[in-house]
């Protein structure tokens, strides 16, 4: 016999996986008793993990301006490739790096940093090509945004004629050697709203993504210059600060709203400067001694955006070493954990990997082990659920092999988006008429979707007759995810041996059904 479906024959083992994937009451329960079961910190059955894909100054993609298209898409599909054999689940690439486009904007132009000519027309979408090729290799795209930064210089005459902010100078700032537009005058807010909802309306993307980026940083001896904008909108707010944070909550809570309103699958993430306050400026504040506080330097009131779940998900960007004094990774991590935890809010850890070999900081980063201890001590932390890697061309470059050393010890086996049970907790239904076939390449799966809801598919293996009645409540058994294909070619699949593959289905917000077994017989 070669080919086989599960019927009755297999009680107990298919009862098993039954209950451990789909979290219900099934025909047996796990032995409560076998350690064996407990699930593995390193082998979580679901966990985000990505890279950071930045456009501007071509610090990743491009790599320079001025590539023809083809070249854009060969360099684009590198890191997704990346992405596939790191195994990430996701890519956070950045669209609109200056108040421009890597789409065909109805708002705003092309962006610069595609052919070295703002406004200049690449020959293609880059963003839904990015958007498929992602898709294709079952990745998530979220597409990441910069709000207010609208040059890198201080020339508005050098953006294009037809730009917003040329046509609304007054809504300009020049501030340590950028332009800004103004968050403070609410018709710039709206427009920049506008820029991002082309692209979530027009476009299969997965997310919205938002960096540090708010007022901007401070630069020694300047001010932004706002006095007369507040003048003008800031009845009700004793203090210029306490206008400028509420012009950031109107962007962040509008935004989600209107994200929500359209795609409700749609998920809006934001990767703050990881420092809220310090506790000597607040007692609620993290036990840190950073020079920069998003609450009082960038008028971002990150703490609140969480507490009234206006957002997702959290990545703050907690770029220091463990047992580092001002910032210490160690301390910086939980003090997130506890603003998140009774929330809906996703906490995911933003990952220096540009520090590795580089920074003269702290020693540690110059230890080949620091990012997997940080992944070692992100394992004791249920609410932590992810990693985001700045950025891609560092995460490429493995130096000291600290990348290597890091996929080998925690990212050892795929993983599942997070579920999101606040946006959508509705299951997929299952799979029907899963079939194992053994050829000479390998077992050959097979299966047929069942709802239209389905996105992706799940593989799990294990060895008939090796004992495991675990539930799959890790990644041990996870052999594969694919997108957009009812079949699955298990390559390493020993010849001779007897397999109890199962497949289940999955949403566009990994909500998983119930697996449907099948047995391979040599």
């Amino acid at each position: 016999m070669r080919v086989w479906r599960v019927m009755g024959v297999l009680g107990v083992t298919a009862g098993l996986l039954l209950s451990g994937l789909s979290g219900t009451a099934s025909a047996a329960p796990a032995p409560a008793d076998d350690a064996r079961c407990a699930p593995n910190a390193s082998t979580p059955l679901r966990q985000f993990r990505a890279s950071w894909v930045a456009s501007v100054v071509n610090i990743d993609w491009p790599s320079k301006t001025g590539l023809s298209a083809a070249q854009q898409q060969a360099e684009l599909i590198g890191w997704l490739d990346d992405a596939v054999r790191q195994r990430h689940n996701a890519v956070i690439l950045q669209v609109r790096p200056t108040a421009d486009a890597f789409w065909p904007s109805k708002v705003e132009p092309w962006s610069q940093y595609l052919t070295g000519t703002q406004g200049g027309n690449p020959g293609y979408d880059p963003l839904a090509f990015a958007v498929a090729e992602a898709h294709k290799r079952n990745l998530e795209l979220h597409a990441w945004f910069n709000p207010y930064r609208l040059s890198m210089g201080t020339d508005i005459n050098a953006l294009v004629p037809t730009h917003p902010a040329r046509q609304h100078p007054d809504w300009v700032v020049t501030y340590g050697g950028k332009l800004y537009y103004n968050p403070g005058i609410p018709a710039a807010r709206k427009l920049v709203e506008d820029a991002i909802m082309d692209a979530v309306s027009n476009y299969d993307i997965d997310g919205v993504h938002f960096d540090d980026y708010f007022y901007p940083y401070p630069v020694a001896g300047q001010v932004f210059d706002d006095a007369a904008t507040y003048a003008q909108y800031g009845a009700g707010f004793p203090t210029l600060a306490d206008w400028r944070r509420n012009n950031i909550d109107l962007l962040i809570q509008e935004l989600g709203d209107r994200i929500k309103a359209a795609k409700p699958w749609v998920k809006f993430g934001i990767s703050p400067f990881a420092v809220w306050r310090n506790k000597a400026t607040d007692q609620e504040g993290s036990d840190t001694t950073a020079g920069v506080q998003t609450y009082d330097d960038l008028a971002a009131d990150t703490r609140k955006w969480v507490r009234e779940e206006w957002i997702d998900y959290i990545v703050p960007q907690v770029y220091w070493a463990g047992g580092f004094a001002p910032a210490d990774y160690n301390k910086i991590v939980p003090w997130w954990a506890d603003q998140v935890r009774g929330t809906d809010v996703h906490l995911y850890i933003g990952e220096a990997t540009y520090k590795v070999g580089t920074s003269t900081q702290s020693p540690d980063w110059a230890d080949p082990a620091e990012l997997s201890d940080h992944l070692a001590f992100d394992s004791t932390i249920p609410e932590v659920k992810g990693n985001i890697y700045f950025s891609a061309k560092d995460v490429r470059a493995d130096r000291l092999g600290a990348t290597s050393l890091l996929n080998s010890t925690w990212y050892t086996r795929p993983a599942l988006i997070p579920a999101m049970p606040s946006l959508d907790s509705r299951p997929p239904l299952p799979v029907h008429a899963v079939r194992a076939t053994r050829t000479t390449d390998g077992v050959q799966l097979t299966w047929r979707r069942t709802s239209s809801d389905t996105t992706s598919y799940a593989v799990y293996r294990r060895e008939l007759t090796g004992g495991d009645h675990c539930p799959d409540n890790d990644a041990r058994n996870l052999i594969a995810t694919v997108r957009s294909t009812e079949s699955y070619l298990d390559t390493t699949a020993t010849p001779g041996k007897a397999y109890l593959y199962a497949v289940t289905a999955l949403d566009r917000l990994s909500n998983q059904s119930v697996p449907i077994p099948a047995v391979s017989l040599r």
